[in-house]
């Protein structure tokens, strides 16, 4: 097989997790997202994590391990905590098959295995990346009056490992999910209304 028909059958694979679902959102009972908008938003999380870290760190590392963290997902599906209670994936495996014939495929594995075995900084770093953009999506289900999602933040925050990822996190508690633009709308509409009055 030619080299960039791999890479084109490989960028197929890797659109299909726009359409996989996070199946952790049924036992939550309110949001949903899917795997490539997690993969964004654990990806987004890194990077700011990396602004705060004063540890030097290799930041393509950081991305590429962000960016694979949950790409073995188009052939496993996506497991949440109660399913891997029952259910065991050969994630390693996918993988494999997924690289298999390109010249990335060690490098891809080497970046999973260091990942999962959390072996230094830029992994623990995604790890927490990774929870953090779950506890985003917790603290808006939230501020709209999920009563089960502070359980699920309180969880989530014992999992995490870096003093960065803990210092952002409280950050995060603290700020309504809908601040941003809500500050921006009102500001703009009172600017909007003394024109008009003036």
């Amino acid at each position: 097989m030619k080299l960039l028909e791999k890479y084109a059958k490989l960028l197929f694979e890797s659109a299909l997790l726009k359409r996989i679902q996070r199946t952790g959102y049924a036992y939550l009972g309110t949001g949903g997202e899917n795997v490539a908008s997690h993969s964004f938003g654990v990806i987004f999380c890194a990077w700011i994590l990396s602004e705060i870290c004063e540890e030097p760190l290799d930041k393509e590392k950081l991305f590429k391990m962000a960016l694979i963290h949950d790409l073995a997902e188009t052939r496993i599906g996506d497991f949440n905590a109660v399913n891997k209670i029952y259910n065991k994936a050969e994630e390693k495996k996918a993988l494999e098959d997924a690289f298999s014939s390109t010249p990335i495929k060690e490098e891809v594995l080497a970046l999973w295995e260091e990942y999962r075995n959390l072996k230094n900084l830029e992994a623990k770093l995604v790890h927490d990346a990774d929870i953090i953009d779950l506890i985003i999506q917790l603290k808006e289900q939230k501020d709209l009056n999920n009563p089960y999602a502070e359980k699920w933040i309180e969880y989530a925050k014992k999992r995490l490992i870096t003093e960065e990822a803990k210092k952002l996190v409280k950050a995060i508690l603290k700020t309504e999910w809908c601040s941003w633009w809500l500050e921006y709308f009102f500001k703009n509409d009172e600017k909007g209304s003394q024109r008009k009055n003036s």
